[in-house]
């Protein structure tokens, strides 16, 4: 008897990959995509099942593969067989308080060591499907175990990439049949240079201000040159880009790996820039917060960058201690990603969850919107299913 309760205990870890495909490609100064196969990640244990999504992406200065990141899992699953007996003692012990204190958090004691030699987008899959779990075990959505409250989220931006201006104006037509898109998020660093550029920025203003003037309403247009710019392109650029109207620069420069160095870059533009300047490539963790911080505005925190839910949350945290502005970002992300990211949405000056918005074959389910506003998810946990759970 005590074996057979010994294997209700064990928590298993299965992946699932799958495939995302883009409705329209996205380019980029670093290049093009038009989709990516992503993992499903499951951790069972008794009757809940917690579900995570990771996948590759690319910074330009590290990049990480699906199939790479699956094979880091598969040999990492044995680590995870015991966790779920351990979480279960720990959300049923004992204790003298009445009621039992609010269980913010995930035990960072069980996880922080479990997951602490993983990559980000490793980790970012097991975290979410612990979160869930978690969610799911206390039978409550995570805005909730955190505090936050869901009604206190504004507009997300969609993305407009790269392009010659009539495709890219096309495509801005293309997002309004789609939803209302009162921010616009305008990819730059051309390899066709910086005349491009500004070619782009002048066409997409003017279709803003036109769109304003027919509908009514704020139509609000932020660059992000993905590091495609010099340092002397940048200082050129910025003040530039105030007087068309433009109300935040991402990332400008090529982040580097000598974080002195990539610093210095910030530090260097800043006083050119009378723009919010916010750090995504170059911004992973809560170090790089701290780092940045007197050079910036704001940062972009995307949980495959950072590896998960736990990290995201301290980042936007610390960014607000910090008098930082938070953006909440995606890569080519499912639902399950962008929906896990949706919990911490109260907490967010600019969202930039778009992804799932431009894929034709989205699996999953749960993440609403009203109008161009993305809801935290109601259900517990995540609150994100797969379409059909039983192929799942």
């Amino acid at each position: 008897m005590a074996s057979c309760q010994r294997e209700v205990n064990v928590m298993h870890l299965r992946l699932r990959r799958f495939r995302l495909t883009k409705a329209v490609p996205l380019a980029i100064s670093r290049g093009s995509s038009s989709g990516d196969e992503h993992l499903l990640v499951k951790l069972e244990h008794g009757e809940r099942i917690g579900l995570g999504e990771t996948g590759s992406f690319d910074t330009g200065h590290h990049r990480y593969e699906t199939r790479a990141i699956a094979a880091e899992l598969e040999a990492f699953a044995p680590r995870v067989a015991q966790l779920g007996e351990a979480l279960e003692a720990r959300l049923t012990a004992p204790t003298v308080q009445e009621p039992p204190p609010p269980r913010a958090e995930l035990p960072a004691d069980l996880i922080n060591p479990l997951l602490a030699g993983l990559s980000p987008p490793a980790r970012c899959g097991l975290d979410l499907a612990l979160h869930d779990w978690w969610g799911k075990r206390l039978a409550q959505p995570l805005h909730r175990l955190w505090g936050l409250d869901p009604g206190a989220c504004v507009a997300t931006s969609v993305t407009l990439g790269l392009g010659e201006t009539l495709a890219v104006l096309a495509r801005l037509e293309r997002w309004w049949l789609q939803l209302p898109a009162t921010r616009i998020k305008l990819k730059l660093g051309s390899p066709d240079g910086v005349e491009h550029d500004r070619a782009l920025v002048v066409a997409v203003a003017e279709r803003l201000r036109q769109r304003q003037q027919q509908c009514g309403g704020a139509c609000e247009l932020q660059v992000d040159a993905n590091g495609g710019w010099t340092l002397e392109t940048a200082q050129a650029m910025a003040p530039w880009l105030a007087e068309q109207g433009v109300v935040l620069l991402e990332q400008p420069l090529a982040p580097l790996l000598d974080p002195d160095a990539d610093r210095a870059g910030f530090a260097a533009l800043k006083p050119h820039c009378p723009l919010p300047l916010v750090a995504d490539e170059s911004c992973w963790n809560r170090g790089d917060v701290e780092r940045l911080a007197p050079h910036i505005d704001g940062i972009n925190i995307k949980l495959l960058k950072c590896g998960g839910l736990r990290e995201a949350l301290a980042m936007a945290r610390d960014a607000h201690t910090r008098g930082l502005q938070v953006m909440l970002g995606c890569y080519g992300d499912g639902s399950l990603l962008n929906g896990a990211a949706a919990h911490l949405l109260p907490l967010v000056h600019w969202p930039d969850l778009d992804s799932h918005l431009n894929l034709v074959d989205d699996p999953f389910i749960g993440l609403e919107r009203r109008a161009d506003v993305l809801l935290p998810p109601t259900g517990a946990g995540l609150g994100i299913s797969w379409h059909n759970p039983c192929e799942a």
